[in-house]
């Protein structure tokens, strides 16, 4: 499956922003999907995840409240709303596909994903 994030850009802090990830090649709904995030100097860390049928999420602690994984199985197409940002969200965001028909559990670990998308970049400017 190949991934494409869109959505990025430089807002102010406090601000709304909507991330999608796009995927092709596959059918969608087999798929976790996740999202991630690397700050500089920093290692990459779990934002959110969703399971094929979007019936099961989870959220880093420190985005939950604030940020919302959510996905249209017909646009083939994963969002990540994100609201209350701040700067310590500034990062370059990564979409994350894991091969897992009927999962009912949405994983947050990096090496279980197999396909990554590029990234975007989020700046928050405070």
């Amino acid at each position: 499956v190949q991934l494409q994030a869109s959505g990025g850009g430089l807002v102010q802090a406090g601000d709304s922003l909507t991330l999608s990830c796009a995927a092709s090649g596959r059918t969608f709904s087999n798929y976790v999907m996740g999202w991630f995030r690397q700050a500089p100097g920093k290692e990459r860390e779990f934002v959110a995840a969703i399971t094929g049928r979007g019936d099961y999420t989870v959220y880093a602690d420190s985005v939950k409240g604030r940020f919302t994984i959510s996905r249209d199985n017909a646009k083939n197409t994963v969002y990540l709303q994100m609201s209350s940002l701040d700067s310590e969200d500034t990062a370059v965001y990564y979409c994350a596909a894991r091969y897992s028909p009927g999962a009912v559990v949405a994983v947050r670990t990096a090496e279980l994903y197999s396909y990554w998308g590029q990234g975007t970049q989020v700046t928050v400017s405070s």
